[in-house]
């Protein structure tokens, strides 16, 4: 395969995992809007977002060895038409019920793409120094896409109906299946074995009800049905690891999980998209709410932590050879651990300058640390288990996006709610009660500039620092785990088993 046709093939492969992290968040700023054309209840509301996540996740180790059997080029073509096709049904949904089954469709559609450009991409590009710039390339769309997606969704509100949101993903999608026909090459296990459908059960069984028990979290909605989940979830879990030991063809070799590099991986893998998709959740209702910014104007400001996660490709191979693979990340999410030791020192600022600049090291130590990670997940197996590696990859990302948002979410809402003090300003007790629930129901319920209003902002940019720091916190934490699991190598060679 020639040089211009790999890169060009890495082109379609950047494009699929872009359209698919801008799609992940794109939606919430269309949620008021489609809410009050369809008619839809709060209850239909929410299961409009979460059943694309559920879907998403609890698929991705069952469609990871399914493109390793069947072809992970033919999947993905598979996937990229469904996908189109699932946003069609959703930008001309007439009922809730219908966005809801178009939601569970792009899910569905969505796991069989990521997957699969991950494990492309470990087969196409077999040197390791090609292959680390090939992930870095990846890892800036995945990143870039979260921050992008606001950007996006804002740009078309603003001109066009809630279903553009979808509507813009059909061209995208028929571009990637018409250059992915040209241009990517076929790859699979030559020796699969047979498909164990009851691990692709458990799997689902362990990982669905655990994304619903963290959504549900994030509301305080916690009962005996996410109990029952949250069990059910842990019993799906021991299940499946106890039969992929026992199983003579495992979706997943557990064993993988013993060697350090590999579990470190994994594990600052989830940390970085932790901190990520916590951050961008909450930055994006402070930059709304606290700073008064249109949703285009937000998207705009967010722009900082994408180019920064994009210059990583120029940055990754001089990083590896003077650092080692472990050590790099290290110091990576150290460098990003202090951008967000100065963003929360620059929330309070009056200008945006110093919160731009803070967002630089931010998307640049995480770029990188999400680049080494994820390319030595996938380079530490063979080439003919590359989707079954990817989709443990994509699980830690889609877990770390729930986690990152559900966790530091609420720390963000408890810290407004416990340094809100409005007992020095009369208001009614609705209006009261909205204040207190949140900044977003203390600028619906109050006039612009009123003491009121800028008594909640406060609390909120408060409680986003502390936040913000313990964040920093936690990636320090994780550039530990790196240096102590992860070998300083320069290069990475698969793991026998």
């Amino acid at each position: 395969m020639s040089d211009a046709r790999r890169w060009a093939s890495l082109g379609v492969l950047v494009a699929a995992v872009l359209l698919l992290a801008i799609d992940s968040t794109v939606l919430y700023l269309a949620v008021p809007s489609l809410t009050q054309d369809l008619s839809a209840t709060a209850t239909e509301v929410l299961w409009i977002g979460d059943i694309y996540s559920l879907a998403l996740a609890g698929l991705l180790v069952t469609m990871g060895n399914v493109a390793d059997r069947i072809g992970r080029r033919r999947l993905l073509l598979i996937g990229a038409s469904a996908f189109g096709g699932a946003s069609a049904l959703a930008a001309f949904a007439v009922s809730p019920e219908m966005l809801i089954v178009a939601r569970l469709l792009l899910g569905v559609a969505g796991a069989t793409i990521m997957p699969s450009t991950l494990s492309l991409i470990r087969n196409i590009f077999t040197d390791q120094v090609e292959r680390t710039r090939a992930i870095a390339l990846w890892s800036a769309a995945a990143a870039s896409g979260i921050a992008l997606g606001p950007l996006v969704g804002g740009a078309l509100l603003q001109n066009f109906w809630w279903g553009s949101v979808f509507l813009i993903n059909i061209p995208i999608t028929l571009a990637l299946v018409v250059a992915g026909l040209a241009l990517l090459p076929e790859s699979r296990n030559p020796n699969p074995a047979r498909f164990d459908l009851l691990s692709s059960f458990l799997s689902m069984v362990a990982i669905v009800p655990f994304v619903y028990v963290i959504k549900k979290a994030v509301g305080g909605d916690v009962d005996l049905v996410v109990g029952a989940a949250l069990l059910l979830s842990v019993v799906g879990a021991v299940l499946f690891v106890r039969r992929q030991r026992s199983t003579a063809s495992p979706m997943i070799d557990v064993d993988l999980f013993r060697v350090p590099e590999f579990s470190g991986a994994v594990l600052v893998n989830f940390i970085t998209i932790f901190a990520l998709s916590g951050l961008l959740f909450f930055f994006a209702q402070y930059l709304q709410l606290g700073r008064g910014m249109s949703p285009l104007q937000a998207g705009v400001a967010q722009l900082p932590v994408a180019v920064a996660a994009m210059i990583v490709v120029v940055l990754v191979g001089r990083a590896l050879r003077l650092l080692g693979r472990g050590r790099a990340i290290s110091v990576a999410l150290v460098v990003a651990a202090a951008g967000l030791l100065l963003l929360a020192l620059a929330e309070t600022a009056d200008g945006f300058g110093w919160i731009a600049l803070a967002l630089v090291p931010i998307g640049l130590g995480i770029g990188l640390a999400e680049t080494l990670s994820v390319d030595a997940v996938v380079s530490a197996v063979k080439p003919t288990k590359a989707g079954a590696a990817a989709s443990i990859s994509e699980t830690a990302y889609e877990l770390g996006v729930a986690l990152g948002i559900a966790v530091l979410g609420s720390i963000v809402t408890a810290l407004y709610r416990s340094s809100l003090d409005l007992s020095q300003v009369a208001l009614p007790e609705l209006v009261r009660a909205q204040v207190e629930d949140s900044l977003a129901g203390a600028v619906a319920a109050l006039e612009p500039g009123s003491p009121a209003l800028g008594l909640a902002q406060s609390a909120f940019v408060s409680g986003m620092q502390v936040t913000t720091v313990i964040a920093a916190g936690i990636l320090a934490l994780a550039a530990v785990v790196a240096w102590r699991l992860i070998p300083a190598t320069r290069t990475t060679t698969p793991v026998e088993h």
